[in-house]
Protein backbone atom coordinates (compact mmCIF):
# COMPACT_ATOMS: atom_id res chain seq x y z
CA UNK A 1 0.00 0.00 0.00
CA UNK A 2 1.33 3.56 -1.04
CA UNK A 3 1.21 6.42 1.19
CA UNK A 4 -1.33 9.16 1.79
CA UNK A 5 -0.98 12.90 1.67
CA UNK A 6 -2.77 14.43 4.16
CA UNK A 7 -3.37 18.02 4.69
CA UNK A 8 -4.46 18.72 8.74
CA UNK A 9 -4.82 21.77 10.20
CA UNK A 10 -3.09 21.00 14.21
CA UNK A 11 -3.45 24.21 16.69
CA UNK A 12 -4.24 26.37 13.85
CA UNK A 13 -1.09 25.44 11.96
CA UNK A 14 -1.82 23.58 8.32
CA UNK A 15 0.55 20.89 8.32
CA UNK A 16 0.99 18.43 5.01
CA UNK A 17 2.16 15.14 5.40
CA UNK A 18 2.95 11.74 3.62
CA UNK A 19 2.01 8.97 5.86
CA UNK A 20 1.67 5.47 5.65
CA UNK A 21 -1.99 4.20 5.67
CA UNK A 22 -1.43 2.07 8.99
CA UNK A 23 -0.23 5.21 11.00
CA UNK A 24 -1.89 6.11 13.68
CA UNK A 25 -3.28 10.08 14.43
CA UNK A 26 -1.39 9.34 17.81
CA UNK A 27 1.71 8.46 16.15
CA UNK A 28 1.61 11.59 13.58
CA UNK A 29 1.51 13.68 16.37
CA UNK A 30 4.50 12.76 17.99
CA UNK A 31 6.90 10.96 16.06
CA UNK A 32 6.15 13.81 13.01
CA UNK A 33 5.10 16.53 14.55
CA UNK A 34 6.64 16.54 17.85
CA UNK A 35 3.78 16.71 19.98
CA UNK A 36 4.29 14.86 22.80
CA UNK A 37 1.40 16.16 25.04
CA UNK A 38 -1.01 13.37 23.73
CA UNK A 39 0.11 10.49 25.59
CA UNK A 40 0.07 6.49 24.48
CA UNK A 41 -0.78 4.46 26.57
CA UNK A 42 -3.73 1.41 26.19
CA UNK A 43 -3.34 1.80 22.08
CA UNK A 44 -7.30 0.62 22.20
CA UNK A 45 -9.09 3.30 22.98
CA UNK A 46 -9.77 2.18 26.44
CA UNK A 47 -8.00 5.31 28.80
CA UNK A 48 -8.01 8.11 27.07
CA UNK A 49 -4.78 9.09 27.70
CA UNK A 50 -4.10 10.44 23.66
CA UNK A 51 -7.53 12.14 23.86
CA UNK A 52 -7.49 14.97 21.16
CA UNK A 53 -10.17 16.82 19.54
CA UNK A 54 -10.96 16.60 16.07
CA UNK A 55 -13.15 19.13 14.60
CA UNK A 56 -14.08 19.84 18.42
CA UNK A 57 -14.93 16.38 19.08
CA UNK A 58 -13.08 14.37 21.23
CA UNK A 59 -11.40 10.97 20.18
CA UNK A 60 -8.45 8.89 20.81
CA UNK A 61 -5.56 9.45 18.79
CA UNK A 62 -4.29 5.58 19.41
CA UNK A 63 -6.86 4.42 17.32
CA UNK A 64 -8.03 6.44 14.71
CA UNK A 65 -5.85 6.52 11.58
CA UNK A 66 -3.98 9.78 11.00
CA UNK A 67 -4.92 9.41 7.18
CA UNK A 68 -8.52 10.24 8.77
CA UNK A 69 -8.33 13.65 10.21
CA UNK A 70 -7.19 14.96 6.63
CA UNK A 71 -8.99 18.23 5.87
CA UNK A 72 -10.09 18.51 9.40
CA UNK A 73 -9.12 20.66 12.41
CA UNK A 74 -7.29 19.18 15.08
CA UNK A 75 -6.69 20.18 18.72
CA UNK A 76 -4.06 18.80 20.75
CA UNK A 77 -2.73 20.02 24.94
CA UNK A 78 -0.43 22.11 23.07
CA UNK A 79 -2.90 24.18 21.13
CA UNK A 80 -5.15 25.06 24.46
CA UNK A 81 -2.94 27.61 26.05
CA UNK A 82 -2.98 31.75 24.61
CA UNK A 83 0.67 32.05 25.04
CA UNK A 84 1.48 31.90 28.85
CA UNK A 85 -2.00 32.33 29.41
CA UNK A 86 -2.91 28.69 30.91
CA UNK A 87 -6.64 27.47 29.16
CA UNK A 88 -9.07 28.16 32.25
CA UNK A 89 -9.79 23.99 32.27
CA UNK A 90 -5.95 23.82 32.90
CA UNK A 91 -5.81 26.20 35.28
CA UNK A 92 -8.24 24.35 37.67
CA UNK A 93 -6.29 21.30 37.43
CA UNK A 94 -3.24 23.14 38.53
CA UNK A 95 -5.19 25.03 41.40
CA UNK A 96 -7.06 21.80 42.72
CA UNK A 97 -4.15 19.41 42.35
CA UNK A 98 -6.00 17.74 39.57
CA UNK A 99 -2.59 16.38 38.34
CA UNK A 100 -0.85 13.60 40.24
CA UNK A 101 1.85 11.87 38.32
CA UNK A 102 0.34 14.37 35.10
CA UNK A 103 0.07 11.48 32.80
CA UNK A 104 -3.18 10.82 32.24
CA UNK A 105 -3.56 15.15 32.44
CA UNK A 106 -3.43 15.93 28.77
CA UNK A 107 -6.33 13.36 27.71
CA UNK A 108 -8.30 14.13 30.99
CA UNK A 109 -8.05 17.99 30.06
CA UNK A 110 -8.86 17.74 26.80
CA UNK A 111 -12.06 15.65 27.19
CA UNK A 112 -12.74 17.94 29.64
CA UNK A 113 -12.89 20.55 27.05
CA UNK A 114 -15.19 18.88 24.83
CA UNK A 115 -17.44 18.35 27.83
CA UNK A 116 -17.90 22.07 28.66
CA UNK A 117 -18.49 22.50 25.12
CA UNK A 118 -21.67 20.57 25.08
CA UNK A 119 -22.77 20.77 28.40
CA UNK A 120 -21.21 23.47 30.03
CA UNK A 121 -22.67 23.53 33.68
CA UNK A 122 -22.82 19.75 33.98
CA UNK A 123 -23.66 18.53 37.46
CA UNK A 124 -20.73 15.77 39.48
CA UNK A 125 -22.87 12.73 37.40
CA UNK A 126 -22.94 13.75 34.53
CA UNK A 127 -18.85 14.95 35.13
CA UNK A 128 -18.50 11.64 36.03
CA UNK A 129 -20.52 9.65 33.17
CA UNK A 130 -18.93 11.62 30.58
CA UNK A 131 -15.11 11.01 31.99
CA UNK A 132 -16.04 6.91 32.13
CA UNK A 133 -13.15 6.69 29.47
CA UNK A 134 -10.84 8.76 30.55
CA UNK A 135 -8.72 6.33 33.79
CA UNK A 136 -6.56 7.99 36.38
CA UNK A 137 -4.43 5.39 37.43
CA UNK A 138 -3.30 7.53 40.32
CA UNK A 139 -7.12 7.29 41.47
CA UNK A 140 -7.09 11.00 42.19
CA UNK A 141 -10.36 11.62 40.70
CA UNK A 142 -11.85 13.67 43.84
CA UNK A 143 -9.50 16.75 42.39
CA UNK A 144 -10.25 15.87 38.88
CA UNK A 145 -14.17 16.28 39.29
CA UNK A 146 -13.11 19.31 41.93
CA UNK A 147 -10.96 20.79 39.01
CA UNK A 148 -13.49 19.85 35.92
CA UNK A 149 -16.60 21.73 38.16
CA UNK A 150 -14.47 24.21 39.13
CA UNK A 151 -13.84 24.89 35.24
CA UNK A 152 -17.24 24.62 34.38
CA UNK A 153 -17.96 27.58 36.70
CA UNK A 154 -15.20 29.54 35.27
CA UNK A 155 -16.64 28.95 31.83
CA UNK A 156 -20.02 29.09 32.37
CA UNK A 157 -22.37 31.76 30.07
CA UNK A 158 -22.13 34.57 32.17
CA UNK A 159 -18.80 33.83 33.83
CA UNK A 160 -15.78 36.93 33.06
CA UNK A 161 -13.22 34.70 31.71
CA UNK A 162 -13.47 36.11 28.55
CA UNK A 163 -12.69 32.79 26.70
CA UNK A 164 -15.16 29.73 25.43
CA UNK A 165 -14.40 26.10 26.30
Amino acid sequence: MSDVAVAVTVNGERHELTVPPWETLLECLRDRLGLLGTKKSCDVQVCGACTVLLDEEPVSACTLLAFEARGRRLRTIEGLAEGDDLHPVQEAFVEHGALQCGFCTPGMIMATVALLQENPTPTPDEVKHYMRGNICRCTGYKSILEAILAASRRLAPGAETGRGA
